[in-house]
C-alpha cells in the first residue's frame, strides 16, 4: 500500500532532474523589419521642439486631459485624444502650455518624446504588419517584404507618424483589424472554436472600434471587414458538412465579435471620456444643462444652494434642448425688428428675440403669473406646474415675450417672436403661454430647474415656441427666427494647404508642416512620388485584370488555379476595398480636406502594389526571360523608390538647411527632375 507514494516522489525527481525546453519560431524578417520602422520613426523624435502643424489642435486636448477640464471634439471620438494625453501623462505633463500658434517653443515642462510616442510606435508597428498582411494572404516573403519596405520608405508616412497627431495610429488599426481578420480566417479552416481562434475574431472587432474611435472615418474599414466576413458566413451556411447548431454558433460568435463588442467599446470609450473630464470647460454649453450643474465649477457653482422647484416670480435662462444648429439660450435685447425688410415685407417693428450662444444677462427672464402684478417669489413659492399659463418677462427690459400673426424674418412660414412693445396701435399684447413639461415624472408635474424639459404652447395661436422649423402634431409650426444670427458665423475660407481628393491620387499638393526660424530647416508632408504613382497603377491593373479573369471565368476559361483565384479575390476585395472605402467617400464631405485625409488610403494601395507584381511574375511572365527581365525592372523600380526617398529626407525629418536650388529641385513637379538626374 505504501509503494505507489514513493514511485510517485522518484517520478517528480526525474521529471526536476530533465531541464525546461521551450521552443518558438522566430521570424527575422518581422523582426528586421521592427527594427528598421523603429529607427525610421523614433529617430530624433523631439526634433523640432516647437509645435508643428495640427499638433497646435491636439495639444489644447491633450492640456484639457492633464487638468480634468471637460471638453467635446466634434470632428471625431475621444479615443484617439486619450491616446495621445496617455503619452502626456506617462511624460509627466502637467497640461500648462500655450497651444496658441505653430511653431511656437515647447516649454521644459512639454515632454515632447512621451507625447510624439504612441504615433511614431503605431507608424513603426504598421511596417510588419503589412508584412504579416501579405503573408496571411498566402503571397511570398518576398511580397510580403516588398510591401513592408514600401511602408518603411513612404515619407509621408514617416512625416505623420513622428508627430502629435492621429493618422499613424488610424493606420495601426485599420491593419490590426485586416491582419487580425485574416489570422482568424485562416484559424476557421483548422482549429475552430480555439484559443487561438477566439483571440482573432475578438481581436478583430476591438481592433474596429479603436479605429472607429479614433476618427469617424475608421468605420470605413470596419464596414469593410463586415462584409468580407459578412460574404465567408454566408458560404458558412451553406456547408452542408456542419450541423444547424454549429452553424449557429460560428454566426452568434461572429455577431459578439464583430458587433456587440464594437459597440460596447465605442461606449466605453466616451465614459471613461466623461469620468476623467470632470471639471467646467469652454465646451460645456454643448451638453445639457443638467450635465452642465454635474461638473466642478462653472454651471455648478451658479446652482449650488438655488431651490430645485421654479416658482411664479423665479429667475430663468431658457437653454434649446436641441442643439440644432448651435446650443443657445432665449434672448431679447433693445434692438427692434425692421419695418421693412429687404424683400418688401413688413414686420411688427417689436422688440428683437433670439437665439444667442452664449451666455449674457439678456438671457434672463422672469416666469409671471398673468393674474398677479408681483415679479418676486412669494412666501411660501408657488410651484409652477404643467399645464399652467404663465407670462416671460424679460430681465432686462422688463417686455412680455409675445407672439402674432406676423412672418418672422428669416422663417416667412414660421410666425415672428418678438418681446411687446405698445405702439397705441391695432396689435394688441398675445404673450399668454402654456406651460408643457415633455419629461414630467409620473407622480409630480411641477417644473423643475435644469431636469425639465418644457414646450411653451402659445394661448392665442397654439403655435409652439421651439428651436426647430417643424410641426409637430397638429399645432402650428413655431420658429425662433433668430437661428442665423450674425453673431454666429461660419468661416468658409479654404486653408492655404487644403486640396481635394483628386489632387491627392496625382500628387498635386503638400503641407509645409514646420519652418525654422532662423534658418532654412523645415517639414513638409510629401509623399514619394515613385510609390505613388506606382501604387495608383497597380489599382488599375488589378481591376483590369480582375474583370478580364471574371470574365473568362464565365465562359468557363480559368486561367489561375481555383486556390490562386480566391487568393487573388480576396485580396482585391481588402486592398482595392480599403482604398476605396478610405478615399471615394472624401468627395462627398462638405469640410477642408488635406493630403494627409489620404494616408489611409494609400496604405491599402501600397498592399496592393506587390500583390500585383507577384502575380505579373508568377502567371503573366510566359519565360524565364521575361521573369529575369521583370525582376529587374522591380529591383530598378525599387532603387528609385529609395532614391527619392533619401532625397526627400530633409524635408522629412526637417534636420537639416536646405539651399534654395535644393528646394527648388524638391518641389514635385521636378521630382522626376531627380530621377532622371541619377538614371
Amino acid at each position: 500500500m505504501r509503494i505507489l507514494p514513493v514511485l510517485h516522489f522518484y517520478n517528480m525527481l526525474e521529471f526536476l532532474q530533465r531541464p525546461v525546453v521551450v521552443t518558438a519560431d522566430v521570424n527575422l524578417n518581422i523582426v528586421a523589419l521592427t527594427l528598421l520602422g523603429l529607427l525610421s520613426r523614433l529617430w530624433q523624435l523631439t526634433y523640432p521642439r516647437a509645435v508643428v502643424f495640427d499638433e497646435v489642435y491636439y495639444g489644447q486636448y491633450i492640456s484639457f486631459y492633464m487638468k480634468r477640464v471637460f471638453f467635446l471634439d466634434g470632428s471625431g471620438p475621444p479615443f484617439g485624444h486619450m491616446l495621445l494625453a496617455l503619452g502626456g501623462y506617462l511624460g509627466g505633463f502637467d497640461g500648462n502650455f500655450l497651444w496658441n500658434r505653430i511653431g511656437a517653443e515647447y516649454s521644459s515642462n512639454v515632454p515632447v518624446w512621451s507625447l510624439r510616442l504612441l504615433p511614431a510606435l503605431a507608424g513603426a508597428l504598421s511596417v510588419p504588419m503589412a508584412y504579416q498582411i501579405l503573408w496571411e494572404l498566402r503571397f511570398s516573403h518576398c511580397a510580403a517584404m516588398g510591401a513592408a519596405l514600401l511602408m518603411l520608405i513612404e515619407n509621408a508616412l514617416i512625416t505623420q507618424s513622428r508627430l502629435m497627431l492621429l493618422e499613424s495610429v488610424l493606420i495601426f488599426f485599420n491593419l490590426l483589424a485586416v491582419l487580425s481578420y485574416l489570422k482568424f480566417s485562416n484559424s476557421q479552416k483548422h482549429r475552430p472554436f480555439s484559443l487561438s481562434w477566439w483571440f482573432w475574431l475578438t481581436l478583430t472587432g476591438v481592433a474596429c472600434s479603436c479605429a472607429v474611435g479614433i476618427k469617424y472615418v475608421g468605420v470605413s474599414t470596419y464596414l469593410l471587414v463586415l462584409g468580407v466576413a459578412a460574404v465567408h458566413a454566408w458560404h458558412l451556411i451553406g456547408d452542408r458538412t456542419l450541423s444547424h447548431v454549429r452553424v449557429l454558433c460560428h454566426l452568434l460568435a461572429r455577431v459578439a465579435a464583430l458587433v456587440v463588442v464594437p459597440v460596447a467599446m465605442y461606449l466605453l470609450f466616451f465614459y471613461v471620456h466623461l469620468m476623467l473630464l470632470y471639471r467646467s470647460g469652454p465646451h460645456d454649453q454643448i451638453m445639457s444643462s443638467a450635465f452642465q450643474a454635474s461638473l466642478e465649477g462653472g454651471l455648478a457653482r451658479v446652482t449650488q444652494g438655488q431651490p430645485l422647484e421654479v416658482a411664479y416670480g423665479s429667475q430663468v435662462t431658457l437653454k434649446n434642448a436641441f442643439g440644432k444648429p448651435v446650443p443657445c439660450w432665449l434672448h431679447s435685447h433693445q434692438s427692434t425688428y425692421p419695418m421693412i425688410y429687404e424683400n418688401g415685407r413688413g414686420s411688427s417693428h417689436q422688440q428683437q428675440v433670439t437665439c444667442y450662444p452664449f451666455k449674457d444677462v439678456n438671457n434672463w427672464w422672469i416666469v409671471k403669473d398673468p393674474g398677479r402684478h408681483r415679479l418676486e417669489v412669494s412666501n411660501p413659492p408657488r410651484p409652477v406646474r404643467h399645464g399652467d399659463v404663465v407670462q416671460l418677462v424679460h430681465g432686462m427690459t422688463t417686455r412680455f415675450l409675445n407672439t402674432h400673426d406676423v412672418a418672422a424674418p428669416l422663417s416667412p412660414h414660421s410666425q415672428e417672436v418678438s418681446c411687446y412693445v405698445d405702439y397705441n396701435i391695432s396689435m394688441p399684447a398675445q404673450n399668454l403661454w402654456k406651460l408643457d413639461i415633455v419629461n414630467r415624472d409620473a407622480d409630480t408635474d411641477i417644473w423643475k430647474t435644469i431636469l425639465s424639459e418644457v414646450r411653451l404652447v402659445h394661448l392665442n395661436t397654439s403655435a409652439v415656441l421651439k428651436p426647430i422649423l417643424s410641426g409637430e402634431g397638429s399645432e402650428a409650426s413655431l420658429a425662433l427666427s433668430q437661428w442665423r444670427m450674425l453673431t454666429v458665423r461660419t468661416d468658409d475660407s479654404e486653408h492655404k494647404y487644403s486640396s481635394t481628393p483628386l489632387d491627392w491620387v496625382t500628387l498635386d499638393t503638400n503641407i509645409a508642416y514646420w519652418l525654422h526660424p532662423r534658418t532654412s530647416a523645415q517639414i513638409h508632408l510629401l509623399g514619394n512620388i515613385v510609390i505613388w504613382a506606382s501604387a495608383g497603377l497597380a489599382t488599375v491593373l488589378y481591376a483590369l485584370l480582375f474583370f478580364w479573369y471574371l470574365l473568362r471565368r464565365r465562359r468557363n476559361i480559368c486561367d489561375l488555379p481555383e486556390d490562386c483565384w480566391l487568393r487573388w479575390v480576396l485580396a482585391g476585395a481588402l486592398c482595392v476595398g480599403g482604398w476605396a472605402v478610405n478615399y471615394l467617400p472624401f468627395f462627398l464631405m462638405d469640410k477642408t480636406l488635406f493630403l494627409y485625409h489620404y494616408l489611409p488610403a494609400l496604405t491599402f494601395q501600397i498592399l496592393l502594389l506587390p500583390v500585383v507584381l507577384q502575380h505579373i511574375s508568377d502567371h503573366l511572365c510566359r519565360s524565364q526571360i521575361q521573369s529575369s527581365l521583370f525582376g529587374a525592372l522591380v529591383v530598378a523600380w525599387y532603387s528609385a523608390a529609395c532614391h527619392v526617398f533619401n532625397a526627400l529626407r530633409p524635408l522629412t525629418y526637417g534636420d537639416r538647411s536646405l539651399s534654395h536650388s535644393e528646394l527648388r529641385a524638391l518641389r514635385w513637379k521636378d521630382s522626376w527632375d531627380i530621377l532622371i538626374r541619377k538614371y
